[in-house]
């Protein structure tokens, strides 16, 4: 009788090398051709990803198809804790972004957002010099007001305000409304006189490489796209977790099966 754990196990980890060799693609290209800090910032973690599940899955395919029992053992204690690493991760993206919301401001079509509002350790990640230095780069790069100015160019201040904008335009590309500023267009801003409570006001300037990306508002905003994106991760890694347990519950059969050629003497007798 054929093993069909052991069968099964050598498909799945042929699926995941062929899937590691376009992620391992990836990441070298962007370390070879990435020119902004943004894909700087992404190619290491690709590159890294795409060795780990080709090697993976390099051990899993010799351990079950070539009936090699301590590779398959290997496999599956990295299996495990890999597994361990995912459910951690998990629960870890849960509980970071149970915190923050936008404001919705009356009469306006966007939301405004605090980073006070969300949790202390997505605050410290942001508040480092080193890493908003990274994220603020990140942002010029994508353009993300100067796109906004280009299809908001002549508009009315009262067709802006009724502008459904994204957190990162709310936060980044316009000053806060308790600024009270005159509005110029999208991102050009008079300031008023006098001492505004919002140290977010003074950051301030009309500059295209600056406008608020230096604001506590513009932080808020990131953060709150963060909390979006990781808790679709997180619904990702619950997939994958499932699909994890599965290949680690088959690979155990597939263990098995080793033992019981290895005692019986090559081949399998029933």
């Amino acid at each position: 009788m054929v093993r069909c754990s052991n069968n099964l196990v050598g498909i799945l980890n042929f699926i995941v090398f062929l899937l590691s060799i376009p992620i391992l693609a990836g990441g070298i290209w962007l370390s070879q051709n990435g020119s902004t800090e943004c894909e700087g910032f992404l190619d290491k973690p690709v590159i890294a990803l795409g060795v780990f599940l080709m090697v993976v899955a390099i051990v899993g395919l010799i351990g079950s198809c070539c009936r090699v029992t301590w590779l398959l053992w290997t496999y599956l204690f990295v299996m495990f804790l890999l597994i361990l690493l995912v459910f951690s991760i998990t629960v870890f993206a849960f509980v970071v972004t149970n915190k923050g919301a936008g404001e919705k401001v009356s009469g306006r079509g966007y939301k405004e957002y605090r980073l006070g509002d969300y949790s202390n350790w997505l605050q410290k990640r942001v508040n480092s010099d080193k890493n908003w230095n990274k994220i603020r780069s990140c942002l010029a790069d994508s353009k993300v007001c100067s796109k906004l100015e280009d299809k908001l160019v002549g508009v009315p201040v009262k067709n802006f305000y009724n502008e459904h904008l994204t957190a990162l335009q709310s936060g980044c590309c316009k000053p806060s409304e308790q600024c009270q500023f005159t509005y110029v267009s999208a991102t050009n801003w008079t300031k008023t006189a006098g001492t505004q409570p919002n140290p977010d006001c003074q950051s301030w300037d009309n500059a295209p490489n600056k406008l608020c990306f230096d604001c506590q508002s513009c932080k808020a905003g990131l953060l709150d796209n963060v909390k979006s994106a990781w808790k679709k991760v997180a619904v990702v890694n619950i997939i994958f977790l499932v699909f994890l347990i599965i290949v680690y519950s088959v690979g155990c059969c597939a263990l098995r099966n080793n033992k019981r050629d290895g005692s019986y003497g090559y081949g399998y007798k029933p």
